[in-house]
């Protein structure tokens, strides 16, 4: 990344979805985060049901090079229909927010837009547009050793003990 390149956050809307939809992490990462497609649709869900999620394109200047989406959730949004049976509720899950999604195109990888760009997204948290909260809390495939870096550097501490039924490793950032 040069000096020059600016790196912005960009709300999804109908103008730049498209571009969102086709950007794609490298094979061997395929397993660590789902498809922006799918994203967006449980983004939509989520707004349908009165839940925040902000979904935002990572811009370097006007070009489209990742994807992220944000999340919080009150204690009246669980509802227990929705939880996959085993899988167990975390009190950080509510009243807290989520980095619920982060991919940087596989084109675009190794320039520092991710880092960026999860600045970015931590400093919009702390603005705390749904909402007060204590954390900000995400998760990542085990095998994810970048992700897992990337978290630390910021922050972000492992939950002390892996949820029963989760697959993925909860971290937390104290606001």
């Amino acid at each position: 990344m040069t000096e020059s390149t600016e790196i912005r956050l960009v709300k999804i809307d109908t103008g730049n979805f498209r571009d969102i939809v086709m950007l794609e992490v490298k094979e061997e990462q395929k397993n660590f985060v789902a498809h922006n497609a799918y994203s967006l649709a449980e983004a939509y869900a989520n707004l349908a049901r009165g839940r925040f999620v902000q979904p935002f394109g990572i811009y370097a200047g006007d070009v489209p090079v990742g994807f992220l989406m944000i999340g919080y959730f009150r204690k009246e949004d669980a509802r227990p229909e929705e939880r996959e049976e085993g899988v167990e509720t975390m009190d950080f899950e509510y009243g807290n927010y989520l980095f619920w999604r982060f991919m940087i195109d596989k084109e675009h990888q190794g320039r520092g837009y991710g880092r960026k760009a999860m600045q970015l997204a931590l400093d919009y948290i702390r603005t705390f547009p749904a909402g007060p909260a204590e954390y900000c809390w995400l998760s990542y495939e085990p095998k994810n050793e970048a992700a897992k870096e990337l978290y630390r550097s910021f922050g972000f501490v492992e939950n002390e003990r892996l949820p029963q039924g989760w697959d993925e490793i909860p971290a937390l950032l104290k606001l």
